[in-house]
């Protein structure tokens, strides 16, 4: 294996055509510099060196050598900024997987965008998994972090987590509607509306959820038509087929003819987590997660509005 302490030493003594004055430079007395030469030849069984009195000059073996130990002294110093560079998390590559709340809310897009501001030179890979997809990657460490709607368990040996979203449920209802101006809302209001329910990904738990929550808060949702995510069943609404709730977060998606009115008594939320490995967590890791707690916890402080969107057809 080659010394690179000795390449340097080759370098200098290439350069200068003269032990003293590479010494002199390098800092140090000539016989270990001399010696350090020897022994690179020895190593190498060539002869780097024409020797004189005089001076010493580059064999012709040894000029070739000379060009490929700059080229691989260049590379050995890209090297080791590059490492550092990872090592401060200014580089390198993030898997992250998400659901599409995470990326409708603004939550994922938002600290993507931090982060590529900051470091511009990170590489993304997104990975569009349901919540148990995203956990086995993490644990095998093909992914760096899961966005995931229900947190790993408490007592996890190997997952960590953080809550980024905890929304409360915004009531979305057609502008042309007769509660579309309501002020305050019953649950007997909502009984006899006719609603579109959102059947996520994740599965019928999510729904089923949903469901208990509004009996117990006083009312049964007659679900009429039923959406795979909650931006289709907005735009549902917007055509005047029903009423839906979507977490506030969705309150910038709404499209055209929705209003959206907040339940103060309506107690269910949907919330999204940040999943990751606790072992070996890298800079870049670090860097990505603390940007999303951010991001989460800016975009729970705004307030919510209610919001009128315009739809001829419905007024």
């Amino acid at each position: 294996m080659l010394d690179i302490r000795q390449l340097h030493y080759f370098v200098a003594v290439a350069e200068d055509e003269h032990v003293g004055r590479a010494a002199e430079r390098l800092h140090i007395s000539q016989s270990p510099l001399s010696r350090q030469i020897a022994q690179l030849e020895e190593k190498l069984g060539l002869t780097l060196f024409e020797r004189s009195q005089q001076r010493i000059r580059l064999t012709t073996d040894g000029r070739t050598f000379l060009e490929e130990t700059k080229a691989f002294l260049t590379h050995a110093n890209r090297l080791e900024s590059l490492a550092r560079r990872l090592g401060r998390g200014d580089e390198g590559g993030l898997c992250i997987g998400y659901l599409e709340n995470a990326m409708h809310s603004g939550v994922l897009p938002t600290a993507l965008r931090a982060l590529q501001q900051n470091r511009p030179d990170v590489h993304i890979a997104l990975y569009n998994y349901q919540s148990a997809e995203q956990v086995v990657g993490v644990r095998q460490r093909s992914l760096d972090i899961a966005l995931v709607c229900e947190p790993p368990a408490d007592d996890d040996p190997e997952l960590d987590c953080a809550q980024i979203l905890n929304d409360p449920m915004l009531l979305a209802v057609p502008d042309g509607h007769p509660l579309a101006r309501k002020k305050k809302f019953t649950p007997e209001d909502l009984a006899a509306q006719k609603w579109i329910g959102v059947m996520h990904k994740e599965g019928a738990l999510r729904h089923d959820n949903f469901v208990a929550a509004c009996a117990r808060a006083g009312f049964t949702p007659n679900i009429a038509l039923e959406a795979t995510e909650p931006l289709a069943a907005l735009g549902l609404v917007a055509a005047g087929l029903g009423l839906t709730m979507v977490q506030q977060s969705l309150r910038h998606q709404a499209p055209d003819g929705v209003m959206l009115h907040e339940l103060s008594w309506f107690t269910y939320r949907s919330a999204l987590w940040a999943v990751w490995h606790r072992v070996n967590l890298r800079p870049l890791v670090e860097h990505f997660r603390t940007s999303l707690l951010s991001t989460g916890a800016m975009m729970a402080s705004v307030p919510t509005q209610t919001k009128r969107a315009k739809n001829p057809a419905l007024t």
